[in-house]
């Protein structure tokens, strides 16, 4: 049984949007699972307009709190903070785990033109970024197309499911014009890949299952971070 810590950066993504739990708990039965949370860091880096010093330093201090109380693998639930880790990875031993690495491989191996759909402005960003990297790790030329969902995530954070899924639904229909695959760049949107795959027609990912595949398979000894 591995200890895995997971680090989350709003109270959204334990209060209103489960999918994380709800995988960790499909997926992970026999793990123990401990969350850590910043419920403000999020958020500052929304209405800062990106990761400053002290965002980056609030989410190492995360990461080793975590190391601290014994965790065994390390599991990044936001990704518009995926940056922050990489300075956390410096800061510890164990190993870390970002919930967007295993989506963005996944799309950089099979699409050219990369659709990116987010609801925080300064998710998109890390996220064509992330997927960039993996594609000159794969020596491939990708274009990333990205597109806000203004306003959905704010609507969701009210607690307004139905709207926000009603906003990411536009959205990605508009996206999905110019692009082979469309990647959810949060997994506040994760619940409605079937629905935006079934209505879009073409292949759409979302981070949090396949994150958190390859999570299991670092705490099992089965794959390296």
């Amino acid at each position: 049984m591995a200890k895995i810590a997971v680090l989350h950066t709003s109270f959204v993504f334990v209060n209103v949007e489960l999918r994380v739990q709800q995988l960790l708990d499909e997926m992970l039965p026999d793990d123990e699972i401990i969350h850590f949370v910043d419920s403000d860091v999020l958020a500052t880096v929304v209405r800062e307009g990106g990761i400053s010093a002290d965002s980056e330093k609030r989410m190492v201090l995360l990461a080793e709190a975590a190391e601290r109380a014994g965790a065994d693998v390390i599991f990044s639930a936001c990704s518009s903070l995926g940056p922050t880790l990489d300075a956390a990875r410096k800061a510890v031993e164990v190993p870390i785990v970002k919930i967007d690495d295993a989506m963005a491989s996944h799309a950089a191996a099979n699409a050219s033109r990369i659709g990116v759909l987010a609801t925080v402005p300064t998710t998109l960003g890390p996220t064509a970024d992330l997927i960039c990297a993996h594609a000159g790790e794969l020596g491939r030329d990708v274009q990333v197309v990205r597109h806000l969902c203004e306003g959905a995530f704010q609507t969701l954070m009210g607690g307004d499911k139905a709207g926000h899924d009603e906003m990411v639904l536009a959205g990605a229909r508009e996206l999905a014009k110019d692009v082979e695959i469309v990647v959810l760049a949060q997994a506040s949107m994760s619940r409605l890949q079937p629905s935006l795959e079934e209505s879009l027609g073409i292949p759409v990912l979302s981070s949090p299952q396949m994150g958190i595949q390859m999570l299991a398979d670092v705490a099992h000894g089965t794959r390296r971070p």
